[in-house]
């Protein structure tokens, strides 16, 4: 009985978290299998597609989700590189990441698969807002120039330049853009230039640089972890998700 009430009561102080629905899901995009994880409060709640760093789908993301989770949303965090592959050498996420930066289709396709299968989990992809790191900033600004039917594309210290042939003509959500102004991989220039092309093609935008925050500032534990920007971009990133999905 004891146990009981104690379930009880923990339902009552943590309804969002106790009735979340989560896990790993596999499903497939042109015919290969890929694994990413989803996590739910309510299938009614807003959307969250998130693509994973150049390391594939690991424990950052998922944390990443059950952060967003708590806050009442929905994350169907995506699978870019193919079920069970998780790459841990430098050589090997060059590989994987190069692969799909060489082949923009592919890259879109595997975006569009990810959210065809969050819509039939039942998540309310109507409402919804893709946010990728690193690598997955970089695709998540490929999204926002395929025409992706969203709100807002958010990127975390990810790559900014335009492939030869694109432009954001077809980008139908806000941009995001939140930086590290010590990133020495992604430069202030690739920064500016994308402001300029952002305000010439008549883009929603905004873009934020945080002082002192290195290329993937946000990565809890790394050496490049930088506090005082990952805790500002985060408050900015939810300050901007409660806005777009209301």
């Amino acid at each position: 009985m004891r146990k009981m009430i104690a379930f009880i009561s923990a339902l009552l102080l943590f309804p969002a978290m106790a009735l979340a629905m989560s896990g790993p899901v596999e499903y497939e995009v042109n015919g290969q299998p890929y694994q990413g994880y989803y996590i739910t409060p309510s299938k009614a709640a807003p959307f969250v597609l998130l693509i994973h760093d150049w390391d594939g789908l690991t424990d950052y993301e998922v944390k990443r989700a059950q952060m967003l989770a708590e806050l009442g949303y929905s994350v169907f965090a995506a699978d870019l590189f193919g079920k069970g592959v998780r790459p841990t050498e430098v050589k090997d996420k060059k590989q994987l990441t190069g692969a799909l930066y060489q082949d923009r289709e592919k890259m879109r396709a595997l975006m569009y698969g990810a959210l065809k299968k969050a819509k039939q989990l039942g998540l309310n992809t109507d409402n919804g807002v893709a946010i990728g790191y690193c690598f997955g900033g970089a695709a998540v600004l490929e999204f926002a120039r395929s025409g992706a039917d969203l709100r807002g594309f958010v990127s975390f210290h990810g790559g900014l330049t335009t492939p030869e042939g694109q432009n954001y003509t077809k980008t139908k959500g806000y941009v995001l853009v939140l930086h590290g102004t010590a990133d020495t991989s992604v430069t202030m220039d690739d920064f500016a230039d994308l402001a300029e092309e952002l305000e010439e093609t008549g883009v929603t935008h905004e873009m934020t640089t945080y002082s002192g925050a290195p290329h993937a500032f946000t990565v809890f534990g790394s050496k490049r972890y930088h506090e005082g920007a990952d805790k500002l971009s985060w408050a900015r990133f939810i300050e901007f998700l409660n806005a777009i999905t209301q």
